[in-house]
């Protein structure tokens, strides 16, 4: 059976609520952090959203507060990435505000070696289910979802939920505070905010982005 074309809802998604981020022939609706308009290294290929020359992290003009978001994703060896939600304009990075899933090559970039920034990870605060890579090998794509509904927060990769936290709480609270975001009062506690899509140097590709409100 071939392969559905990606960029394209189904009309259960539609009547579900579900709506693109990228239409996978423009880059509408994104914009570099900090600009008005999108870096030349951030290019639509093949029907994907790719970094593939330096250009720095790109966001939606808009900003979500509670939703459902879903994407495909694939990295080159070695390769570091993400995907942030909830980003404030307020400070200098995305990652100073807003929540991290981690995307790595597990197996070959150092970030692979510590649970709490393995791909899937909420960067340096929740390792994922068991401490595994749920991802399928480096060249192939990775089904992902995040549910943000208020304070509770669920990763999803590959049909499998792989985090599940509760901001405010103490054990977020704690954690928190014990990590290099804990100079950033306000980090992870935006209630709306912009997804982004992070350039760490490395080649990455993004596809079927699409989101809806909860």
């Amino acid at each position: 059976m071939a392969e559905p074309k990606p960029n394209i809802l189904t009309p259960q998604e539609k009547s579900e609520g579900w709506r693109l981020l990228f239409d996978g022939k423009t880059t509408a609706g994104w914009v570099g952090w900090k600009k008005d308009a999108m870096p030349v290294g951030w290019q639509v290929a093949d029907g994907t959203l790719a970094r593939i020359e330096p250009a720095g992290d790109i966001v939606t003009v808009e900003r979500f507060a509670d939703f459902e978001l879903a994407m495909e994703w694939k990295i080159s060896e070695a390769g570091n990435s993400g995907i942030f939600f909830r980003v404030a304009d307020e400070y200098d990075a995305v990652w100073q505000s807003g929540h991290e899933m981690q995307i790595i090559d597990n197996d070959r970039h150092p970030d692979g070696r510590n649970p709490l920034t393995m791909v899937n990870s909420c960067y340096d605060l929740y390792a994922p289910l068991d401490h595994k890579d749920w991802c399928v090998p480096v060249g192939r794509w990775n089904r992902v979802r995040i549910v943000a509904d208020g304070n509770r927060i669920e990763y999803w990769c590959n049909g499998t939920k792989v985090v599940a936290y509760e901001v405010r709480s103490p054990d977020w609270t704690k954690r928190v505070a014990g990590s290099k975001f804990a100079q950033w009062p306000d980090f992870g506690l935006v209630p709306s905010g912009r997804i982004a899509l992070q350039d760490h140097g490395d080649l990455v590709w993004f596809r079927n982005i699409k989101i809806r409100a909860l």
